[in-house]
């Protein structure tokens, strides 16, 4: 599969310029069929045999295989959310806080990555710390620093407002030197770059794929290490999070699927799959190297506009504007979709493998 058979599978770019892919991706038809597939399959096959819970039960372990695999992980690491805000906050909700603990977060991280913690100082008498950054750049003496006395560090994999890469595994080797655990929102790498959460050695990976993958919305994906996972203290349980739930004193499961939560729909997770799977069949290094000449092409048209790095680390594009909110409703009523953010006070662009020369072209003509 190519980025032309890709755009060609997408409805959403059929009229519009699409540059928005950072806060949510346009699914392919093949997405959101396999959704519609799924629903009928349990609706209407599996309760037509009467077993729709053994149905449920049994795409569920198959869906988390496929993603374990996608990020290099185990199954049993993995737990099935909604997305990566739902994600994080079952890890905050699951520590085992003592009051005076100390909670880290830097201020690269979006309201999903910064809310869970200053509610769980609220709750439990923490200590909130903002590790402050450079224009997407950390300093690693300020991280050593910050971490010196933490419970946890919240970290981006890819910052969300100047489209950076962090160095995670390094970050995490401080961490845990210190004691730290680390909890990374990674919802802006998959399906642009690789991941293979045991080199990042975290101890918890949240992402989502209604980003970058092009998946569906409420198809969130959650991975604890084994020695994390056994610390945790889960403040909400069903019958999903326990290996027998008709036992009258229930146990637990000792990995991530303690923090799974009952009833839910199988459809963005099954599309989740196809996603995962569209993701492959165009790989990774047609991915990279199309968006990095295209944010190439679109960097070199915003001159000193620009706020991200000149080189190549992600689709997304910051640049200045007199009013971002005023231009980005410009452009929307032109046909070009992208956002403002609030820090810095910009425009942002996300640029996938589905993106065009064109695109790119239109969005300098109309800037």
């Amino acid at each position: 599969m190519d980025p032309e058979d890709l755009r060609a599978d997408i409805p959403a770019v059929e009229e519009t310029t699409y540059l928005n892919t950072g806060a949510s991706g346009p699914s392919p038809r093949r997405v959101v069929e396999a959704a519609t597939d799924a629903l009928e399959r349990h609706e209407f096959e599996s309760h037509a045999r009467g077993n729709p819970y053994d149905f449920f039960f049994g795409e569920l372990d198959t869906i988390r295989e496929r993603v374990a695999t996608f990020v290099g992980a185990n199954p049993t690491e993995m737990a099935l959310t909604h997305s990566t805000a739902d994600g994080i906050s079952r890890i905050a909700a699951a520590i085992d806080w003592e009051p005076g603990d100390t909670a880290v977060y830097t201020d690269l991280e979006h309201p999903a990555g910064v809310l869970p913690w200053e509610r769980a100082a609220d709750v439990f008498d923490l200590s909130v710390r903002v590790l402050e950054t450079d224009a997407g750049r950390l300093d690693m003496d300020a991280v050593k620093e910050a971490v010196a006395d933490a419970r946890v560090l919240c970290l981006s994999s890819l910052s969300w407002n100047y489209g950076t890469r962090l160095p995670v595994s390094e970050v995490v080797d401080v961490a845990h030197d210190a004691g730290t655990r680390v909890v990374i929102d990674a919802v802006q790498s998959p399906g642009q770059h690789p991941i293979d959460v045991h080199e990042w050695g975290a101890d918890a990976v949240a992402a989502a794929g209604h980003k970058w993958l092009l998946g569906l919305w409420g198809s969130g994906f959650l991975h604890v290490s084994p020695a994390f996972a056994e610390e945790l203290e889960p403040r909400r349980l069903s019958y999903r999070g326990v290996s027998d739930s008709n036992a009258e004193s229930y146990e637990r499961y000792p990995d991530a699927r303690q923090l799974e939560i009952g009833t839910t729909s199988l459809a963005p997770h099954v599309a989740l799959t196809t996603a995962m799977d569209t993701i492959d069949a165009i790989g990774y290094d047609t991915i990279q190297a199309r968006v990095e000449r295209l944010t190439d092409r679109l960097k070199d048209g915003l001159g000193d506009r620009l706020l991200s790095p000149d080189a190549y680390e992600s689709g997304l594009v910051t640049f200045t504007a007199e009013n971002p909110d005023e231009l980005v409703d410009r452009l929307g009523s032109e046909g070009i979709v992208v956002r403002s953010i609030p820090d810095p006070d910009a425009v942002r662009a996300s640029v996938h493998a589905f993106n065009t020369a064109e695109d790119i072209d239109r969005l300098l003509a109309a800037l």
